[in-house]
């Protein structure tokens, strides 16, 4: 096998993108009544979009199924070949299809084609071939022609699978702005990522609260702040009245404060030095807007009060790095 130097594969690269950019400009221009269609077909069933596809557009229809789940059109993948073998049995009569297969002749698919039919559920196709027998089974088709594939050898599914996709994603996102489908609802497809953190978790979620708070009555003495302080590990400590009412806090920055004004530890007034008042939210604030608070006010820490103004719980700016927040 001969070496190539590194423009050899640079220019088979820019080849197959220039090839494959070209394809999915010109799927723009068969867009049309059908598309809005089969928008209109997927947001009025009342079931999931069940979206199959064999080899490569098994994948691709894999894909797109994924996308629609988190977008809010539930849908999953069957595959054509296990369908023929019991998991028909995964689609109902509320449910509509969404078959891939670039020749529009794939047997697998065309096997489940009587089946789909006796349960009158739609039929979407995205084929190449606008006169396939799958096309022509399709309550709606949708064109994916190509002119050629990049696979110089005009074999390998390449430009094919990739106007699939972007057909795919076309659909799923048509139907998620029809929907006015939110962030927020984006998020809970994917807590477990960054935007689902930034959307879902609440300050009540990372604070520490109960037995756990740093707190002295207002009553108290350094000493006792400082005691608490070093316990609960905050760096600072809540000051309460008769109430539990917040009536300020005491923060290492005060401490130091008292210390280089060599104020006696033991007798000195923790009302005297603490820092009346502070920043404070509520537990249903979104941990992101919390933070956001504090970087706003160059502090490390807020006050989580309940609608009487008693302190509820801490949550501290390391918490919030911790979760992901950021």
């Amino acid at each position: 096998m001969a070496t190539q130097d590194d423009p050899f594969f640079i220019e088979s690269a820019q080849r197959t993108i220039a090839l494959e950019s070209q394809t999915v400009s010109d799927l723009g221009l068969s867009i049309g009544s059908d598309f809005a269609e089969a928008c209109r077909r997927m947001m009025a069933t009342e079931g999931r979009v069940i979206v199959t596809g064999m080899g490569k557009s098994g994948h691709i229809a894999g894909k797109i199924a994924a996308t629609l789940a988190s977008t809010g059109t539930p849908a999953f993948f069957v595959h054509p070949g296990e369908a023929s073998h019991g998991d028909m049995g995964m689609i109902t009569r509320n449910d509509c299809v969404l078959a891939l297969s670039n020749s529009g002749g794939t047997t697998e698919i065309l096997t489940l084609l009587p089946l789909i039919k006796r349960l009158n559920i739609t039929l979407i196709s995205i084929t190449g071939d606008a006169t396939s027998e799958l096309a022509g089974a399709s309550d709606v088709h949708l064109l994916a022609a190509i002119k050629t594939e990049a696979c110089p050898l005009n074999l390998a599914p390449t430009a094919s699978t990739t106007a699939a996709l972007v057909i795919g994603d076309a659909l799923a996102i048509a139907v998620l702005e029809a929907r006015g489908f939110t962030a927020e609802e984006f998020a809970f497809s994917h807590p477990g990522g960054a935007l689902g953190r930034q959307l879902l978790l609440r300050v009540s979620d990372v604070m520490v609260s109960g037995s756990e708070i740093p707190k002295v009555p207002a009553s108290a003495v350094l000493i006792d702040a400082l005691y608490e302080m070093t316990a609960k590990g905050l760096g600072m400590t809540t000051v309460v009245n008769e109430h539990d009412q917040l009536a300020g806090v005491f923060t290492d920055g005060d401490l130091r404060r008292a210390v280089a004004d060599q104020r006696d530890l033991q007798s000195t007034s923790l009302m005297s030095a603490m820092t009346i008042g502070a920043q404070t939210a509520t537990g249903e604030m979104l941990a992101a807007e919390a933070m956001s608070m504090m970087e706003r006010h160059k502090i490390s820490a807020l006050v989580i009060v309940d609608e009487h103004g008693a302190v509820h719980g801490v949550v501290t700016l390391l918490a919030l790095l911790k979760a992901g927040i950021s």
